[in-house]
C-alpha cells in the first residue's frame, strides 16, 4: 500500500472551533476522512501529521520520503517557514500547498507563500473541499 502524506501546520489541528467564519466548522479529523475517502480507490491510505512546530512539520516530511506525494497546508509557515521549505525542496514526490481561506482576500502579510514556487500546484479560498481537490490532483498526477 501505498502512502499520501497529509501535513498540516499550526493551529490547523483546531479546525471546527478556531475562526470558524473564516476556516469553516470541518475538524482536521473531517479533512484526513476526507482526504482517505478521495485517494481509497487508488489502494493508499493517509499518513496525516499535524505540528504547531516547524521542526515537527520538517520531520514528517523527511520521514515520508517513500510517500506517493503529498499535500500540506502550512499554515502561518507559508510565510517565513524557510525550514520547512528547504525540506520540501527535497522531497522527492509531487506536492501541494492548500490554504482554507483565500490568503489573497485577506491581511497582506499573507499574500506571499515561500513555499508556492516549490509546490505543484496551489488550492486557496475553497475551505476543506481544497484538500478533496487536492487529492483528486495527486491522484491524477502520480502514475
Amino acid at each position: 500500500m501505498s502512502d499520501v502524506l497529509l501535513l498540516n501546520g499550526p493551529n490547523l489541528g483546531i479546525l471546527g472551533r478556531r475562526q470558524p467564519e473564516i476556516y469553516g466548522t470541518d475538524t482536521l479529523e473531517d479533512v484526513e476522512r476526507a482526504v482517505a475517502e478521495e485517494v481509497s480507490a487508488r489502494g493508499w491510505r493517509v499518513v496525516a501529521e499535524q505540528h504547531d512546530c516547524e521542526c515537527g512539520l520538517i520531520r514528517a516530511v523527511q520521514d515520508n520520503y517513500d510517500s506517493v506525494g503529498a499535500i500540506v497546508n502550512p499554515g502561518a509557515l507559508m510565510i517565513a517557514g524557510w525550514g520547512l521549505r528547504d525540506a520540501l525542496a527535497n522531497y522527492p514526490r509531487p506536492w501541494l500547498e492548500v490554504h482554507l481561506s483565500n490568503v489573497w482576500a485577506r491581511e497582506s502579510f499573507r499574500h506571499e507563500s515561500v513555499l508556492a514556487p516549490l509546490a505543484s500546484g496551489l488550492i486557496a479560498g475553497l475551505g476543506a473541499l481544497g484538500y478533496r481537490l487536492a487529492a483528486r490532483a495527486l491522484v491524477n498526477t502520480v502514475e
